[in-house]
């Protein structure tokens, strides 16, 4: 099924590219994460604060 004539061969400076550019949208997912994460806690720890009564 795979053989020599079937794979495509990408030049290094492709591999380069292909690599900055999984690394960019890896930190933009993992920014994203963390602001959602720091919106609930915000939203949350308000309510919190409210119900105790401070």
């Amino acid at each position: 099924m795979s053989d020599d004539k079937s794979t495509i061969r990408i030049s290094p400076e492709q591999q380069r590219s292909r690599r900055s550019r999984n690394i960019a949208l890896s930190l933009i997912l993992a920014g994203l994460c963390v602001l959602f994460y720091v919106i609930t806690i915000v939203k949350l720890g308000g309510n919190i604060l409210a119900r105790v009564g401070m």
